[in-house]
């Protein structure tokens, strides 16, 4: 008989299995559909869209209940609201003011964005136009506008409180034209509030414009005053600056000090010229002197008449007393006159030379003492030019000032005649484009019958989508095939349906005694899908568990046991659950010996076991209820009888207490191949189940999936349609489908 690859029938490979099961980091990975994952405690499930929709199918009734209890309570509201009836008069605001006049507005009006045509709405906005309406609706429109909501409240109603609650303005996109809207239970009564807004807004304006203008009248007057005072003071100034200088006219004064100072101006120049000349010749005469040399070798010098004539005298008589020489000496008479004749004109020469140098030395004195006295005029007139300038900026400067303020004076005086002129122009912004009318007795704003009649389709709807998801939200039973995959952790390997009323034994052979078609064809179901898996199709011994107590995990084992028995394998079932044992009255036999007793050593496994209960099917009941289960399951004889019954049989069915409830099936699982977690439909809680299969899936023992029993007919095509159609009923009881041994005909 083969034995499972992961398993070793020798008890000491089993002990030491169960001393190392938990520690390693291998698992038993899942590769089902719903895109959960690939293995075990994934953590990546999410609902799908169908799922959705199976909840909202489940409780369908909820959300029409909910439905109709918000869209009746709509369409009664609807129905009983008064009805309100809307006016709208329309204001064109121009984008600049009439141009009546070619003058400058005191007041700028003009429209050149969005923000002053915000500016403008929120002037019809304003609380100031609210007043300005309220205190003209007087009378019998008063009464009119008052009684229905006094009608309504019992009390008096606040005028301006209702106009401001149900006035609207109605800004513009594009262009200037401003839409003003009132809602009253009375469409005369909102056509006339409305017309009245309207009127009031170019009252308004009006009236702001000309306080503006009156007031702007008397500004500028007041300024036209006190800048006339302003000039008449400045020209004070200027006058009494005029004569503390002496400058009546400034600029002819200016104009002689020019001229004066061109003309001394050139007689310096010439008088430098003369003085230098002078100093020249004095300098040569000096320089002569000094070298010992004639002064007639000077031009100056010998250019002078006197000099010039004497040097003649003097050249001839050289001459004459020369040619004397070669005849007489010179203590010859003709000798001697000549000679004295030449002495004297010497004399006379040197005399003249001197006289020349001396007046050469007067001219220089008096060049010098010349150009000193023009050097001082120069400066006396640059000195008085230099204090007219400084007068004049001072005198410029103030005339400036007077012939600035003289210019203001002016443009006040005339901007306040413009003003005066056309303060008393009255001229519009803005005017009415279209009266608002009585609107007919049908056309009412409120109640919007189709509005309010979709807004209560939508909500009760939504109200009711909204109340069955927070119902499946607080209803955490497991039930949905995302449940078990997603939630759980474990792959949906079976389904079984609901069994009708019987007796339990009868319930734990359905496979055998064919009580119920469904049922069978599920445990074939369950039996075909185990053997997919090379885990689970050479798994010698698998352990069923569940969360709590009543959730057919005895049923689950008998009824697959006698599945694979009838497809002729060799089947033994474990009764350990030794606490409260089952096994042995689903197949109405006595519960005297078994598990407790081969543990115990007391007796053998041929000693206790049932053979032939029903064909390829044996039994080994729990012996009794043991004080002490744990202990027994630990021990070393319940190793060795799972050893023992892996070598007699091809499968060991084991069955364990809830894991909710106690560890016992903890204790068991590293002796086992695999494990098979048993939910009842509709029963257990999401997270128990979760905590347990966590326990299962943590043992690092193939978890082969869950199968779920119980499931209602009624609802299988609410959670598992992918897995069970009911339509299939009649294929189920249709004749010829009877087990025959392991065969099906």
């Amino acid at each position: 008989m083969d034995t499972h690859p992961n398993q070793s029938s020798d008890p000491a490979d089993i002990v030491q299995k169960r001393g190392t099961a938990g520690s390693g980091s291998g698992g038993y990975g899942y590769g089902y559909g719903y895109g959960y994952g690939d293995g075990a405690g994934s953590s990546s499930a999410q609902r799908s869209f169908f799922d959705y929709l199976l909840i909202l199918r489940e409780r369908i009734w909820y959300i029409v209940v909910v439905f109709l209890v918000v869209f009746s309570s709509t369409l009664v509201f609807t129905l009983s609201e008064t009805k309100i009836y809307q006016s709208v008069s329309t204001v064109q605001i121009f984008r600049r003011d009439p141009n009546i006049m070619q003058v400058q507005q005191m007041m700028d009006n003009d429209i050149r964005s969005a923000e002053d045509l915000n500016t403008q709405i929120k002037i019809l906005e304003s609380s100031a136009m609210v007043n300005r309406v309220s205190d003209r609706i007087k009378g019998d429109l008063l009464k009119s506008f008052l009684a229905p909501y006094e009608k309504a409240t019992g009390d008096a109603a606040s005028v301006p409180d209702v106009i401001a609650k149900n006035r609207k303005v109605l800004a513009p996109r594009l262009n200037l034209v401003v839409g003003i809207s009132y809602q009253h239970p009375d469409r005369l009564v909102a056509s006339k509030v409305a017309n009245l807004f309207a009127e009031e807004y170019l009252n308004y304006i009006q009236l702001v414009r000309s306080t503006f203008q009156h007031k702007a009248v008397e500004d500028l007057q007041l300024n036209v005053e006190t800048q006339r005072k302003k000039v008449d003071q400045i020209a004070q100034k200027l006058q009494h600056y005029k004569e503390s200088n002496k400058t009546v006219s400034l600029d002819q004064r200016k104009d002689i000090v020019s001229d004066s100072l061109k003309g001394i101006n050139l007689e310096v120049q010439k008088a430098q010229i003369v003085l230098q000349t002078a100093e020249i010749r004095q300098n040569q005469i000096k320089d002569h002197r000094a070298k010992k040399e004639e002064l007639t070798g000077l031009v100056f010098v010998a250019s002078q008449p006197v000099i010039a004539e004497l040097s003649q005298q003097l050249a001839a008589q050289k001459i004459l007393i020369a040619k004397l020489r070669d005849r007489f000496r010179d203590q010859h008479p003709e000798m001697i006159a000549v000679k004295n004749s030449y002495a004297q004109a010497l004399k006379e020469l040197e005399r003249a030379v001197n006289s020349v140098c001396d007046q050469v030395d007067s001219d220089h004195q008096a060049a010098l003492l010349n150009y000193q006295q023009r050097q001082q005029e120069l400066d006396r007139i640059k000195k008085e030019s230099l204090e007219l300038d400084r007068i004049a900026v001072e005198y410029s400067q103030i005339e400036r000032e007077l012939r600035t303020e003289d210019l203001i004076l002016q443009s006040i005086a005339a901007r306040t005649r413009e003003t005066t002129m056309t303060s008393n122009i009255e001229t519009q912004n803005a005017r009415i484009v279209d009266q608002a009318v009585p609107s007919s007795e049908e056309k009412h704003i409120s109640p919007n019958v189709p509005l309010n009649l979709g807004l209560g389709l939508a909500g009760g709807l939504g109200l009711g989508l909204a109340f069955a998801f927070f119902v499946a939200s607080i209803d955490d039973r497991v039930k949905s095939s995302y449940d078990i995959e997603g939630v759980i952790g474990l792959p949906l390997i079976g389904i079984i349906p609901q069994l009708r009323p019987m007796d339990p034994a009868d319930k734990a052979q359905v496979v055998f005694n064919n009580s119920d078609r469904q049922v069978a064809e599920a445990f074939l179901t369950l039996h075909s899908s185990l053997r997919l898996k090379d885990e689970s199709k050479k798994a010698k011994c698998i352990l069923t568990t569940s969360t709590i107590p009543g959730e057919g995990k005895s049923f689950t084992t008998t009824n697959l046991a006698l599945t694979f028995a009838a497809h002729g394998e060799r089947v033994v079932i474990v009764d350990c659950d030794l606490r409260k044992p089952n096994v042995h009255k689903s197949f109405r036999l006595e519960n005297r010996s078994g598990v407790i007793d081969i543990c115990a050593g007391t007796m053998t496994i041929d000693a206790v076991v049932l053979r032939g209960v029903h064909p390829n099917l044996d039994v080994i009941a729990s012996g009794g209820r043991a004080k002490n289960p744990t202990q027994i399951l630990n021990s070393k004889g319940f190793e060795s009888m799972i050893s023992d019954l892996r070598k007699r049989y091809d499968r060991v069915f084991i069955d364990t207490p809830p894991l909710a409830a106690v560890s016992d099936a903890l204790i068991i699982l590293p002796l086992v191949d695999g494990s098979i977690f048993t939910i009842f439909f509709n029963k257990v809680r999401r997270k128990a189940a979760e905590f347990s299969a966590k326990k299962l899936i943590d043992s690092n023992v193939p978890t082969f999936g869950a199968v779920l029993n119980g499931l209602n007919l009624t609802v299988s095509g609410y959670y598992y349609a992918q897995y069970y159609d009911k339509s299939y009923k009649d294929y189920y009881l249709a004749p010829g489908n009877r087990v025959a041994g392991n065969k099906e005909e």
